[in-house]
């Protein structure tokens, strides 16, 4: 690797439930040292179910940034999960849905520059209803959206979460719906 940098040393100063953070130092490739302040989080997933010629979304207000916002179903994983098993579980958790078919779209680094947060992407298709079993801190509102509809809200810049944004992206060119 060309602009490797190497770590020389680093310490953890906070560990929650969701993420920790260290602060590393670090060799440049100039030789160089520096540090660098790193968010430790275990991954995630984030779900694209198609219902018809529908798109399933989840709207809840997220408090770091004060509003509501119109997302996929999306979620971290629990330790020793695979990325499959999470978008299994947070799909009927969040929507009350169960997919008879998963297929994998790949992953999106969300912010390299300071945290480790891996975010897999999965289409679901061949939906059951089952049941909503949202975390007691969670609250959700379904949402089915027609597909053009969804296209109109992508492309007047009203989905505004980046994970949602991604993977419809991906969902739509893997699709041929955009070219």
């Amino acid at each position: 690797m060309k602009f490797y940098e190497q770590k020389i040393e680093s310490k953890r100063v906070f560990e929650g439930k969701m993420i920790s953070v260290r602060v590393d130092r670090v060799r440049l490739p100039n030789g160089e040292e520096s540090t660098r302040e790193v968010v430790d989080h275990p991954g995630a997933v984030v779900i694209v179910p198609v219902l018809g010629e529908e798109i399933i979304f989840v709207e809840q207000y997220r408090y770091p940034i004060e509003q509501e916002l119109l997302e996929l179903p999306a979620g971290k994983m629990d330790p020793r999960e695979s990325p499959e098993e999470c978008a299994k579980r947070e799909l009927e958790e969040e929507t009350g849905y169960q997919a008879k078919k998963f297929s994998y779209l790949g992953k999106i680094f969300t912010t390299p520059g300071f945290t480790t947060e891996v975010i897999h992407i999965f289409v679901a298709e061949e939906l059951e209803e089952t049941s909503q079993n949202t975390d007691p801190d969670e609250f959700i509102e379904v949402k089915k959206i027609p597909v053009e509809k969804v296209l109109s809200l992508l492309k007047n810049a009203e989905i505004e979460d980046s994970k949602t944004i991604c993977a419809l992206t991906r969902y739509f060119f893997v699709k041929g719906v955009i070219k």
